[in-house]
């Protein structure tokens, strides 16, 4: 059916009463998924089953506000949910390669590292002060007189011994040995070289006899020598114990509750006692500046506080904007000292998902597949249920480096990846983990109703923006002016776009226009300014193309009639604006056999969608005019002036028009651009851009001059798409351009040519002009015999990519 629109059908004006949408508005406050119904309640699903497996993928267009609307329904679900508890590393005094954790409850890290800290300074000056003690000075002197008193008596016992042989025992640093004794005095080297030989034998035999008694000697002095240092050693621990017990018994108290600490208190007294004198060394060295890793003994006391929630409420929410390996599951620090890289449990730093442990870990994809081995560290946390830091280059098992291996903290979080669709598909056609580990999809829908609890949801939202920003109130002119520009995004009278991101782009260029003319709100003029400036930045590229058409650079005629020539509508698309260009379509007839070809095609510039659609006017043509008779037919189309690839069918009802007219040799009008694609069976189909491809060849029109004649044919199922610009309505108003809709392609025809469509049997008619035409091609055919086909062929030359059609 063929009907011509008003203005009213060509923008869906708001005209709703914004006293009682903004009552709804303020009655819905608290809305964070604004028409998003689907997505609300897969989003709750979600986050509410504790199950494994059950994290969640936010898929949507961009600009649907998925990040912005996932966090505020977040935060006011983590609102009743405990506050997670704290991790800590701490030194293993066995293996310090593996630190130790240590899980305490919210607040109590930070708490512990302070109590450790004070603990160690205490613990020093307290083992200064018992250690420069009288008392300890005294008793150690007691057991140093004891040891000497023994060494004497050890030492006399021994000098008797030799006395009696006529030796004296000699002792020097690095040996002990005997001298004979000749009248109560050592006998000199002379001497004894001048004794018989007798003598001297004799001598020789009592110092060797004697060398057992030597030896005895020296075991026994360093055994009283091992008893004096055990000594020693039992009287530091002794003393130290009593210093250090209290101490740490006090901390202990703190902490009855933690068996882990009451732990870790106890090897930390173990390895204090068992390194004293490191200890207190350590403690001189760092007062004197010499605090390193390399050399801070005491450092190995420290408490590594990695999560301290002591100033959360509620469950974390972390969104990790940049997810590397290392962002995500933490890292080992190093240090250069002297020229080399050293480490210890102290250099141990979170990451994300320590952060968001016991809470919510948001992350967009994008950004999470551009990091190596980040995709793969968040699975394997998620899949073991605990976070191993490791360095990145472990993962590849080639290069490796002696360094820390922290022991895994537990994990429990609910990981919620937010993209684009193509993400979702992707990775759950490839990645098998991918199906178990999210397996709740969160869809946004980029539309909603345009009904009054979605529109009123759009003044919630406005709302929202001025208090969040410094942003003017709209006045009630704006306002509808802002609801009618989301149905234009949705392209669609009755839907609103969800991309709010482009609404409050919209608002804030607006505001802007108001604040330059100190306009104390925003008017609607203010909105439809944004909406022109935003237009008018980027269409530089469309003025050019016009300004070549009316330069008749590219041949396009928007007056008078011609054959086989139709204006096809096209839209190019800028990634920041999406305009109408019209493009010539021309189709050439003789007698043959080829059928309908597609030049495009044939020089390779034909996409694949496009193809499809010059196929079906075969079969349109087949099934209504070549059902009693054979093909007789050669027909080339071609976009005019294209030197680019052609995709898309929205020109296949244009192509047909044009076939009609050169086989009816019926004149088509010009002023009238076409769009929609066709069926088999004649029938226009709706096809996208609807919007730009009007205002573009409107845009043509009022540049060479408008004259009442011109306008464009689009299919009756687009007619619910149109949110025109102001300017076509008035344009329409005052009847200088027009809109059609039509059905099928005989409602077409007629608008183009003027002339009924009727049936093939009906003289006069456009079927019925193309039906005799093709009868006489047959006919002839029949006349030329096989050899003319052959030389036909011949003649037409083309590769006959489109399949004969012969009837049987």
């Amino acid at each position: 059916m063929i009907k011509i629109l008003g203005a009213e059908a060509l923008r869906n004006a708001c005209n709703d009463d914004l006293l009682v949408l903004q009552k709804m508005a303020d009655a819905s406050k608290g809305q964070e998924l604004i028409g998003q119904r689907r997505a609300e309640e897969a989003l709750k699903l979600g986050l509410g089953i504790k199950a494994d497996g059950f994290n969640v993928f936010v898929s949507g267009e961009d600009g649907t506000g998925k990040l912005t609307a996932v966090k505020m329904f977040l935060e006011k679900k983590v609102k009743t949910e405990p506050v997670p508890g704290d991790w800590c590393y701490v030194n293993d005094f066995q293996d310090a390669y593996q630190p130790k954790r240590l899980f305490l409850p919210t607040g109590h890290a930070n708490a512990l590292k302070k109590d450790m800290k004070s603990l160690i300074h205490e613990t020093v000056q307290s083992l200064m002060k018992v250690f420069e003690s009288e008392e300890y000075a005294k008793r150690r002197q007691e057991i140093s007189d004891k040891h000497q008193q023994q060494q004497i008596a050890l030492s006399a016992i021994v000098d008797q011994k030799a006395a009696k042989e006529s030796l004296i025992i000699k002792q020097t640093p690095w040996e002990i040995y005997t001298v004979a004794v000749q009248n109560g005095e050592p006998i000199t080297d002379e001497a004894f070289e001048a004794l018989p030989e007798e003598e001297k034998k004799k001598i020789a035999e009592k110092q060797t006899g004697f060398a057992d008694e030597v030896a005895g000697m020296l075991k026994e002095q360093r055994k009283l020598e091992k008893e004096a240092v055990a000594s020693f050693e039992k009287l530091e621990t002794e003393v130290a114990s009593f210093a250090i017990n209290t101490l740490i018994d006090e901390i202990k108290t703190r902490y009855a509750t933690f068996p882990e600490v009451i732990a870790y208190l106890q090897s930390v007294r173990d390895d204090i006692l068992s390194n004293l004198g490191a200890f207190l060394i350590s403690h001189k060295e760092s007062f004197a500046g010499g605090n390193n890793k390399a050399n801070n003994y005491l450092s190995r006391y420290e408490v590594n506080a990695l999560i301290d929630n002591s100033g959360q409420t509620g469950a974390p929410i972390i969104i990790e904007t940049n997810p590397t390996y290392n962002n995500l599951i933490g890292r080992v620090e190093k240090e250069s000292v002297m020229g080399s890289l050293v480490t210890d449990f102290t250099m141990i730093r979170k990451g994300s998902l320590h952060q968001a442990n016991g809470g919510y870990l948001i992350i967009r994809a994008a950004e999470l597949f551009k990091n190596y081995f980040s995709w793969e560290a968040l699975k394997r946390a998620i899949r073991n249920k605990e976070i191993l830091i490791e360095e990145a280059m472990d993962q590849l098992g080639y290069l490796t480096t002696k360094s820390l291996k922290p022991q895994p903290i537990p994990l429990q979080v609910k990981v919620i990846l937010v993209g684009s669709p193509y993400y979702y598909h992707v990775l759950y056609a490839v990645d098998n983990d991918f199906k178990n580990l999210f397996k709740v999809k969160v869809d946004f829908n980029a539309e909603m109703e345009r009904n009054p609890d979605n529109t009123a949801s759009y003044m919630l939202f406005l709302n929202s923006l001025g208090i969040k920003e410094p942003i003017g109130k709209p006045d009630a002119e704006a306002l509808k002016k802002i609801i009618e520009f989301g149905s234009r995004l949705a392209e669609d009278q009755q839907k609103l776009s969800t991309r709010f991101g482009r609404i409050a782009d919209l608002l804030r260029e607006a505001n802007h226009y108001a604040l330059e003319e100190h306009a104390t709100v925003i008017s609607g003029r203010h909105i439809q300014m944004a909406v022109e400036k935003k237009a008018y930045r980027s269409n530089l590229i469309q003025e050019k193309i016009n300004e070549m058409i009316q330069e008749k650079q590219i041949l396009i005629d928007i007056t008078g009639t011609k054959t086989g020539q139709v204006n096809a509508l096209s839209v190019i698309d800028m990634g920041d604006l999406m305009f109408g260009k019209p493009n010539r379509i021309t189709c050439s007839i003789n007698l043959g056999k080829a059928g309908i070809v597609a030049i495009e095609r044939e020089a390779e510039l034909s996409g694949p969608i496009h193809t499809k659609g010059v196929l079906i006017l075969t079969g349109y043509l087949a099934e209504k005019f070549f059902q009693d008779k054979p093909v007789s037919l050669s027909a080339r189309l071609v976009f005019e002036q294209s030197y680019a690839e052609v995709e898309g069918d929205s020109a296949s009802s244009t192509e047909l028009y044009a076939l009609l007219s050169g086989l009816a040799k019926l004149p088509i009008k010009q002023g009238i651009a076409v769009t929609g694609s066709v069926n088999q069976k004649g029938e226009v189909q709706a096809i996208g851009g609807i919007n730009e491809k009007i205002e573009g060849y409107f845009e043509l029109c009022k540049l060479i001059g408008l004259n009442g004649e011109q306008g464009v044919m689009i299919p009756s199922s687009n007619a619910r798409h149109l949110m025109l610009k102001e300017e076509i309505l008035e344009a329409v108003r005052q009847h200088q351009f027009n809109i059609w809709t039509v059905d099928t392609i005989d409602d077409g025809i007629e608008i183009l040519t003027g002339i009924r469509a009727g049936t093939i049997e009906e003289e006069g008619t456009v079927n019925g002009m193309v039906n005799k035409v093709l009868k006489g091609f047959s006919e002839k055919m029949k006349s030329f015999g096989e050899s003319g086909e052959d030389e036909l062929a011949k003649q037409n030359g083309q590769v006959h990519w489109v399949s004969d059609i012969t009837s049987q």
